[in-house]
């Protein structure tokens, strides 16, 4: 059986008709039929657990793969971004945080990342391209910056309020009032997709929206929605776990204000991610009657998760628990599996070789991901729970879902990384769009994330190590328990993932014994 991205792209050939590759640019002339056009919504900030309320979302996981275990390298929107869009970890990138030395949009271009990400490859390979919502942390409309590898480009700064914003469009500045901002993206890219398919030529467009990010601002039609829903009361929700690091010991338990505050930061979650729902329905809708849905890879992800009171924590993220780290990743279209839960560990690192296998574009040898496709098209896999929500390890007895039916194929990764660099070393937060400002930042930490365990180093020594087979909702910190030997071979597995660079190393780095 043939192996890699070679055979996960003649599968898509067999179930597409491949026709020839096109020209570069956007006079390319009719599109390859073997080269899927893409998808991809990126949302800011969501979590799991609000799929519940997004059928579109269910439905395109029901009629595709999902991931139980896929990971975000820093679960911070900037660092996250950027290794979206270049395949490679922050120590790659140099990208840490949001703004600063480390951090930022003028980070993330003083270091040349914007001349080599999956829009500038995906161009190059024929494609049309397109970029419309929110970018980069840092990132000023107003200055007219269009970055390369993008036709089409209509990115806004700081929108989070959802009106009110300025959006570059193509290099122009143009003001929006009271424009929603979710239904303004939907509306430009469904007309991006009638105009590439009257083209016939294969289209990258990304919709990357600032739902449902704090201040939680839902479309005015949704305000009402979900009454009296309050935030899930979950086993770790206002609770600390045993031996916790110094920077979460001692925090008190919540008070009965902060528990209303995440109950209606909750809520406006909620309704905020129906209209990325509505979004995704009218894409739908709008591939199906141009006639392109059969030869579309839909795409639906998110930068990082969110905590909302779990170990008496109120609203952030940025920590290496599960609430944090672990996002949705749910993919459908031609030549894919229908109706499956991937088991395998995967990262957002992956998402750019995956996009570049897909269209035939060339992935440089020093990414740090791989492609995906050869678990999307093959391999071993599990069912989708009823609901359509992807499964996950540890899920309950009920479910339905065999706790150990996932089988991880030979040579595929084993762990994965997460990095995470604070300035304030673990200082309490205060901004704006925090709505109690009590946010606590973890200090600065690197952490493996396997399957079945989690294990953190952090820079000042303390370590945290997590059995999510018998711990699933990280409440026993063990890592005083770990043997030397064990803990000598994961700090060694941190070390060397943490100096990686290119796939070939990082794949080396990333096998992680058990």
């Amino acid at each position: 059986m043939l192996r890699g991205a070679g055979a996960a792209l003649m599968t898509l050939c067999l179930a597409v008709t491949c026709g020839p590759r096109g020209g570069t640019g956007p006079a390319a002339p009719e599109r390859a039929a073997g080269r899927p056009n893409i998808v991809f919504v990126l949302t800011d900030d969501l979590t799991v657990d609000l799929l519940r309320f997004m059928p579109q979302v269910r439905r395109l996981a029901a009629e595709g793969v999902s991931f139980s275990n896929y990971v975000v390298t820093d679960s911070l929107c900037c660092p996250s971004r950027a290794s979206i869009l270049t395949g490679k970890f922050p120590h790659n990138t140099g990208v840490f945080t949001n703004a600063g030395p480390d951090g930022g949009f003028p980070v993330f271009r003083r270091r040349g990342n914007e001349e080599n990400t999956f829009a500038t490859g995906l161009r190059a390979a024929g494609y049309r391209t397109a970029m419309f919502g929110k970018y980069m942390n840092g990132y000023d409309p107003a200055s007219g910056h269009v970055p390369p590898g993008w036709d089409e480009w209509a990115v806004a700064g700081n929108a989070y309020a959802q009106v009110g914003y300025t959006l570059n469009e193509n290099g122009r500045i143009r003001g929006y009032g009271g424009q929603y901002l979710t239904t303004v993206l939907g509306a430009k890219a469904e007309a991006f997709v009638r105009t590439s398919a009257q083209r016939k030529q294969p289209f990258l467009v990304e919709i990357s929206t600032f739902a449902p990010h704090s201040p939680f601002t839902p479309a005015p039609q949704d305000a009402r929605a979900f009454p009296g829903l309050t935030a899930p009361r979950g086993p770790a929700f206002d609770r600390l776990p045993a031996n916790p690091p110094p920077w979460l010991a001692g925090r008190p338990p919540l008070t009965g204000d902060q528990r209303a505050r995440i109950d209606d930061a909750y809520r406006k979650r909620a309704q905020s991610v129906l209209s990325i729902d509505r979004m995704i329905g009218g894409l739908r809708a709008a591939l199906t009657e141009t006639g392109v849905a059969d030869d579309t890879v839909l795409v639906f992800s998110s930068d990082n998760g969110f905590h909302l009171g779990q170990y008496r924590l109120t609203v952030g993220k940025q920590t290496a628990f599960e609430t944090d780290v672990r996002v949705p990743l749910i993919m459908a279209g031609p030549g894919l599996r229908r109706g499956v839960t991937i088991a395998q560990t995967a990262e957002n690192i992956d998402l750019r070789p995956t996009f570049d296998a897909l269209g035939g574009a060339v992935t440089p040898p020093d990414v740090d991901g791989r492609s995906l496709l050869p678990l999307i098209t093959a391999g071993d896999a599990r069912p989708v729970t009823h609901s359509g929500i992807p499964a996950r390890s540890g899920m309950p007895k009920d479910s339905g879902i065999p706790e150990n039916s996932g089988i991880v194929g030979a040579g595929w990764r084993t762990a994965a990384l997460v990095e995470h660099r604070d300035p304030r070393a673990g200082r309490p937060e205060s901004r704006p769009d925090d709505p109690d400002r009590q946010k606590v930042i973890p200090e600065s930490y690197v952490a493996l994330r396997t399957p079945e365990w989690t294990f953190v180093r952090y820079a000042n020594g303390t370590r945290e190590f997590y059995d999510r087979r018998t711990d699933p909702h990280q409440l026993r910190n063990t890592a005083a328990a770990l043997s030397p030997a064990r803990r000598a071979a994961m700090d060694a597995a941190l070390t060397a993932l943490v100096a990686c660079s290119g796939r070939v190393a990082c794949d080396k780095a990333a096998m992680v014994p058990a």
